[in-house]
């Protein structure tokens, strides 16, 4: 059995991250895949909520290193990119002033940076914490992290979406939003359309935009790719973009999910029992 189980989370592994690059001068990142669909035509989900930023200097040299690891690790001997300085300028012009970090974790590395990048964050923040996330299925310490802060006076306010695209996935993160609530947390969901963005705000000065969910499989089975930012104007747009998805979202109480039916309860239990690999 133990080894099925293995065999079973190997074939979860899949490339999740987000990324190109023009020229190894301009960089993007964030959520949003390469498709029709998220641009919101031909789906039942209607508009599509995603977050991407477009970045150049230096951060963009790491985004350009990661997708070269990548490509050899997964390519034919013939196709392995051996000479790859033709990739990188030499001259970087840097129009900005922005600290960041390109972070990027999967399951080929002992340590989930993405994951401690977060609880690093929340167990920093003084007086707000805001995530947006489609899929909110925390670890244990994640949540405890997040609990904490709670405790301690920290604001957390959570955006989901309205609308499963997986249904045990939706579920299991219905149960963990009523959990945060009970701590006193602020759950929005999102009215607009299927909430994709991967957006984590802390006290108006750092965020971070990404490719990486609020959940287990993010943390531990995904290949993923962050882009953690020093900049207090970028977070504060983001926030107000935050707040604009506010204005079109259901703020979810206690009394909400009391009043659900018995199977719905169950539903979100049972799933809850999955989400290691959910």
């Amino acid at each position: 059995m133990r080894r099925f189980q293995l065999l079973a989370l190997r074939f979860n592994f899949r490339i999740h991250r987000k990324i190109a690059i023009i020229d190894g001068k301009i960089g993007y990142i964030g959520g949003f895949n390469v498709g029709d669909q998220y641009l919101g035509e031909f789906t039942k989900f209607g508009n599509w909520r995603d977050t991407h930023l477009r970045m150049d200097g230096d951060a963009v040299l790491s985004m350009q290193s990661r997708f070269l690891m990548d490509w050899n690790a997964t390519a034919e001997a013939n196709e392995l990119l051996i000479d790859t300085a033709q990739y990188f300028p030499e001259n970087i012009e840097l129009p900005g002033k922005s600290m960041v970090q390109i972070v990027t974790s999967g399951p080929d590395s002992q340590v989930n940076q993405i994951k401690q990048g977060f609880m690093r964050m929340f167990a920093s923040a003084k007086q707000e914490i805001i995530i947006q996330t489609p899929y909110f299925i925390p670890d244990s310490p994640i949540l405890e992290t997040l609990e904490i802060a709670l405790m301690s006076g920290v604001k957390v306010r959570l955006m989901i979406p309205n609308k499963p695209d997986h249904p045990f996935v939706y579920r299991a993160t219905q149960y963990y939003a009523k959990e945060l609530i009970n701590w006193g947390a602020e759950v929005y969901q999102y009215e607009g359309g299927f909430l994709h963005s991967k957006v984590v705000i802390i006290d108006n000065e750092v965020a971070t935009v990404g490719s990486a969910n609020m959940d287990i499989r993010s943390f531990s089975l995904n290949f993923e790719a962050n882009a953690f930012i020093y900049d207090r104007q970028l977070a504060t747009q983001l926030e107000l973009q935050f707040n604009e998805d506010v204005a079109q979202s259901l703020q979810l109480t206690q009394d909400y999910f009391d009043q659900q039916s018995i199977w719905m309860k169950f539903k979100q239990k049972f799933s809850r029992l999955f989400s290691p690999i959910l």
